[in-house]
């Protein structure tokens, strides 16, 4: 079968296997180690995930892992596109007159992207990524998804004039958030773009109705860290520099990643102190078939690197490091999974040019196998 009746096989299998994406969790806890999420944190977890449907398992979903955080903890992550069975879920929670103002401003995307020749579509396409950030236990409150915009149908490239592309995501997320317009932000987004060197590309736009407002900007594709302090220095941000490059020359020497990414807090009033840097092990291409499929050995040399750096709790790096694995074959009630699971990627988190955290992105995702 092709690749969409194949992910329309998936929807309809899963839908049938569970009522909900905790429950579908639940049956693979096995394969998440107790060092990356405690039994009291896996609960915590599964709170959002009991109020999701189990179709959203046939597209990519995955952990934030703290790795520097002796908790065993993570935030719950989630791919979603438009025209699909988890889409409509948000959809009809929008038409209900009961939805929480995050439900209402996805809905709102989903409906933005649903004509093929609308601004925003030929920008990012229909998918977005939600996470969720999760407490220290379970409770009664849902918490409020942040929302992530990926220009993955027209990349958004240093040096190609793409200022107006800019805008249409932005102005976007604010209305999908309920913030106002805010002039002052976009131009420091605006900034960000045209500080870009050539090669390199807007990763996402996100952010967290919960949180100090902020634009999260992810640029990725550089090669080294020279071209990250070139082009900090371009976008306005104020930190550290000399601090920052000490910092991380040891993961430069160490190797074992392909490119490097940044991520900025877009203010009002400029950029935020906070950075993160984002190390990827393989090009991730969004519209390579390939993009989810991971070999076992692909972070052993970084991981190594973090090791010897001692900015990591060492159980959950080891956990982690067996995280990528071969597909595995499931066998359930209504037929045949294949589960995939890999390391999107590490992201080093520096204040004041310190580092001071390291967190690792592992996803999974399920695909029907044919029946026999």
């Amino acid at each position: 079968m092709d690749f969409e009746e194949g992910l329309a096989v998936t929807q309809e299998r899963l839908a049938a296997e569970a009522d909900s994406l905790a429950e579908l969790l639940g049956r693979l806890r096995s394969f998440i180690a107790p060092a990356l999420v405690g039994d009291r944190e896996w609960d915590a977890l599964l709170e959002p995930a009991r109020h999701l449907p189990a179709t959203m398992a046939a597209f990519p979903f995955g952990f934030e892992l703290p790795l520097h955080d002796r908790r065993p903890r993570a935030d719950l992550g989630i791919s979603l596109v438009g025209g699909t069975g988890p889409a409509m879920y948000f959809e009809d929670r929008a038409r209900s007159g009961e939805a929480d103002p995050s439900a209402a401003g996805i809905a709102r995307i989903l409906r933005e992207t649903e004509p093929d020749r609308t601004p925003l579509r030929q920008v990012i396409g229909r998918k977005m990524m939600l996470e969720y950030d999760i407490g220290p236990a379970a409770g009664d409150a849902r918490p409020e998804p942040g929302i992530f915009l990926r220009p993955a149908e027209r990349p958004i490239v240093g040096s190609a004039g793409q200022v107006g592309d800019v805008g249409v995501v932005l102005d976007a997320l604010v209305a999908a958030l309920g913030w106002r317009p805010d002039g002052a932000e976009k131009r420091s987004a605006e900034r960000v773009y045209l500080a870009q060197p050539p090669g390199t590309r807007i990763d996402s736009f996100g952010a967290f109705p919960s949180r100090e407002r902020a634009i999260r900007l992810a640029i990725a594709g550089f090669g080294n860290f020279s071209d990250i302090a070139s082009f900090l220095e371009r976008a306005g941000w104020t930190g550290p520099g000399a601090t920052v490059a000490s910092a991380i020359s040891r993961f430069e020497e160490r190797g074992g990643f392909v490119s490097l990414g940044v991520h900025l807090d877009v203010l009002s009033g400029g950029l935020g102190p906070t950075l993160g840097l984002g190390v990827l092990a393989k090009e991730r291409v969004a519209k390579d078939p390939g993009y989810w499929l991971d070999r076992p050995q692909l972070w052993k040399t970084f991981v190594e690197g973090l090791r010897a750096e001692n900015l990591v709790v060492p159980e959950k790096l080891s956990a982690l490091a067996g995280w990528c694995a071969r597909p595995t074959t499931l066998f359930a009630r209504s037929g045949q999974f294949v589960l995939l699971r890999g390391i999107h990627h590490f992201k080093i988190v520096l204040d004041r040019g310190r580092p001071e955290q390291v967190k690792g992105y592992a996803f999974m995702v399920l695909i029907a196998a044919p029946n026999s």
